[in-house]
């Protein structure tokens, strides 16, 4: 755990008001009574009131009626942590979405209003993994996703080719670490998907639109419609050994599930093999490879990375 997760671990678990020992916080945060000391001298110089106890049962707490101040982080800092909370708790987990809340709270006004507009113009999709991204990029697009203000930005291509793209945000779309922007593509005259990950200098217009109705209403579904329309590097087909409903409900926005007995049957286009290894490992069913013979070399190699461990 880097210093800056820890430090918030820290005053997420002080800010239940309930006295510490220090022993307890050592261990929940997987470090040594000095380091702790130094983490608690690093809040109180923050401006967070922490009273200690010394001695061998000593502890720390937080001082009860404390105003707390705005959490001091760099933008880009404060932004990368709230961006990973958020794919966290859109899988699901309720930790995530609670650390995020406090995260959140204890920003700044200004940042505070960029974190509300990264929540309320995102959708969800039940799928993890991708590159990095740029903290400042994802927030300008959410803010002009939630402003309604046209941007203009260089996109590069799935090929490679760059360009100069003039946009209508509508909605950003998050798929695990890798997002989309959903937008009106006023060059092309038609809606877009563009993966955020290769969007770059963003730049406002100033101005304000009134928002177009995307087709269908679900930018989720449009994102999701988009990358199963694209030709894919893998062709993968599956029995797996659930009822065709679980597994719709799991991953049927990215694939197609048909019955097939007490089981089901799974094709599943995609650009990577990473993802159906996760998926399978997720469902915990039993299942037979049909192909393609890639993905039965990346089980197999899995498989016994596994078993040594």
């Amino acid at each position: 755990m880097n210093t800056s997760a820890r430090m918030l671990r820290l005053l997420s678990l002080l800010q239940t008001h309930r006295y510490w020992p220090g022993g307890e916080l050592s261990e929940r945060l997987e470090v040594s009574p000095r380091t702790l000391r130094r983490d608690i001298d690093r809040l109180r110089e923050l401006g967070y009131a922490v009273d200690a106890v010394r001695g061998v049962s000593g502890g720390y707490q937080l001082r009860a009626g404390t105003a707390l101040p705005p959490l001091l982080l760099e933008d880009e800092e404060a932004v990368a942590i709230a961006v990973a909370l958020r794919a966290a708790a859109s899988g699901g987990e309720d930790t995530s979405l609670q650390a995020l809340t406090k995260v959140i709270a204890l920003m700044p006004p200004r940042l505070r209003r960029q974190m509300d507009a990264l929540r309320s113009q995102t959708d969800g999709l039940p799928w993890s993994g991708g590159p990095v991204l740029d903290a400042g990029v994802i927030t300008a697009l959410a803010q002009a996703c939630r402003d309604d203000e046209p941007v203009t930005f260089d996109y590069t291509a799935r090929d490679g080719a760059s360009s100069r793209r003039r946009v209508e945000p509508h909605r950003l779309v998050s798929a695990g670490r890798r997002w989309y922007l959903v937008g009106y593509d006023k060059d092309r005259q038609d809606w877009r998907s563009f993966r955020v990950d290769r969007v770059g200098g963003v730049q406002g217009s100033g101005q304000r639109v009134r928002p177009r109705e995307l087709p269908g209403g679900d930018a989720a579904a449009f994102v999701a419609a988009g990358i199963r329309s694209m030709a894919q590097r893998y062709d993968v087909r599956l029995r797996i050994e659930l009822p065709a409903e679980v597994v719709e409900a799991d991953i049927g926005r990215w694939a197609t599930v048909t019955a097939d007995g007490d089981g089901c049957l799974v094709h599943m286009p995609t650009d990577s093999l990473d993802w159906p290894v996760m998926v399978l490992a997720r469902l915990g069913a039993e299942f037979r490879v049909d192909g393609p013979p890639e993905l039965r070399e990346v089980l197999a190699v899995a498989a016994e990375r596994f078993s040594r461990s």
